[in-house]
């Protein structure tokens, strides 16, 4: 580790290392060439922008997600009442539509195309063969701008076991179902499903052949990540001040907890799922998710990357519930046919959804960043490519927006904008908003003027 002996000079990029592991830190006051206090009074931030999204499949049952009232004062109906504690951080925008969602003379497949769309805003060519076509994502548009700032251009996760190849829809191949992440027209960025995967990642040095070795040494003597890079942290702990060495402590210490819930998970899963979960994924719906919105905000908080996607459960997704009282599979429900307690049990699940969200919005916020926190410094959309999916719309999206943007964004309300507006319109938005210049984004007509 290359450290000056100044603390107040300290590399943002200064890891702690051992052997094969390579842990980033997050933003201290030594990091600054003053401390935070003194930059924020004159007005400068050294913390990055960052910018997630999250997708959620089916659709929503809308009656149950939007509120009734406009602007700061917006009421919380029964899917967004998980929201209560973060409100103010969070803006509900209506009327965000995906126009290239809809058929435009391709027939069925809308639950294919609502995730190849979400974040192209381009028209998937209707194949199940490796022909497949679409723009590039959003994410990825930033990615090859700024990715080379961080260590990792992007991150994506996932929940559900990716399939790339077969007809999952209506003609469309899975790559089109189990991806939003596209790199360029014709290749997808699989998410990584497993947390544990995703831990080495974040923590080993990326050598190869050196991740899978160390790991397996560390796992066999039942050693931490921490373990490796005491040395480097207590030579660290000697050049920072108070304030510093307790962040620095609270940092290391979720960093063990994280990775005893993921031993945890990885081995003692409860039967929510079919079949045994592979190893490393916990058999816990709950515990899955949140484990991976875990390492989200741990990414983001160590600034290893400043870009991510993350999928809930593909467009499509049949699986039941039971832990939550809904047994029936989650696509035949969102069949609803107007049927009340069909629609009901879809409010349930879009809510256990939520409570997920508002569980990682959470965790964003209690990161103290700076003078402010994790989630002043980020943009996270959250959201279905599909409406409602019994009509299998894709004109008034369930979507929201989360974070201040460093300062740029007016959460805390309920927005809605003229009837269609393209998503892609946002996407723009938020890429200005990280430095990243461009003139359309797949249907793009303009700026969303309605965030600040």
């Amino acid at each position: 580790m290359n450290i000056v002996k100044k603390a107040w000079a300290l590399d943002r990029r200064t890891f702690l290392r051992g052997l094969g592991t390579a842990m980033a830190l997050p933003l201290l006051e030594a990091m600054s060439p003053a401390t935070m206090a003194a930059a924020a009074a004159l007005g400068a931030t050294k913390a990055p922008r960052r910018m997630a999204y999250v997708y959620v499949p089916n659709g929503a049952n809308m009656a149950d997600w939007t509120p009734s009232k406009l602007g700061a004062d917006y009421d919380l109906p029964l899917i967004l009442e998980p929201l209560k504690n973060v409100q103010k951080d969070v803006m509900v925008l209506s009327n965000l539509a995906h126009r290239k969602a809809f058929a435009n003379g391709d027939g069925g497949g809308d639950h294919a195309r609502a995730s190849a769309t979400f974040l192209t805003g381009m028209q998937a060519r209707k194949t199940a063969g490796s022909d497949i076509r679409i723009g590039v994502s959003v994410d990825q548009v930033a990615a090859q701008r700024i990715g080379n700032k961080t260590r990792l251009p992007s991150l994506e996760l996932s929940c559900d076991p990716v399939q790339q190849v077969g007809n999952c829809d209506s003609g469309y191949s899975c790559a089109y179902s189990f991806n939003i992440s596209w790199r360029n027209e014709s290749s997808p960025l699989p998410a990584e499903v497993n947390p544990k995967l995703v831990f080495d990642r974040l923590f080993t040095d990326g050598r190869p052949g050196e991740t899978t070795q160390q790991r397996a040494r560390r796992e066999q003597r039942n050693r931490s990540v921490l373990d490796f890079v005491m040395d480097d942290a207590k030579s660290l702990q000697s050049k920072l001040g108070v304030t510093d060495r307790r962040k620095l402590d609270e940092y290391m210490t979720s960093v063990r907890e994280l990775e005893q819930r993921i031993e945890r998970g990885g081995k003692f899963g409860a039967a929510e799922v079919v079949g045994k979960a592979p190893e490393g994924i916990p058999g816990v719906n709950r515990d899955h998710i949140r484990l991976m919105y875990d390492l989200l905000a741990m990414a983001f908080q160590t600034d290893s990357t400043r870009i991510a996607t993350f999928i809930v459960a593909h467009d499509g997704s049949n699986n039941p519930y039971p832990f939550i009282g809904v047994n029936e599979g989650h696509h035949d429900l969102s069949h609803h046919q107007d049927k009340k307690e069909k629609k009901d049990k879809i409010a349930q699940i879009n809510r256990y959804h939520m409570e997920q969200f508002a569980y990682f919005i959470e965790k964003m916020r209690s990161i103290k960043e700076g003078e402010g926190t994790l989630l002043d410094n980020s943009m996270i959309v959250y959201g279905s490519g599909i409406e409602d999916g019994n009509s299998h719309s894709h004109a008034n999206l369930p979507i929201l927006l989360a974070g201040s943007g460093g300062g740029t964004l007016q959460p805390g309300r309920h927005v809605r904008c003229e009837k269609e507006t393209p998503m892609t319109n946002l996407y723009l938005s938020m890429l200005d908003r990280m430095d990243v210049k461009v003139d359309r984004h797949g249907d793009s007509t303009g700026r969303l003027s309605v965030l600040s």
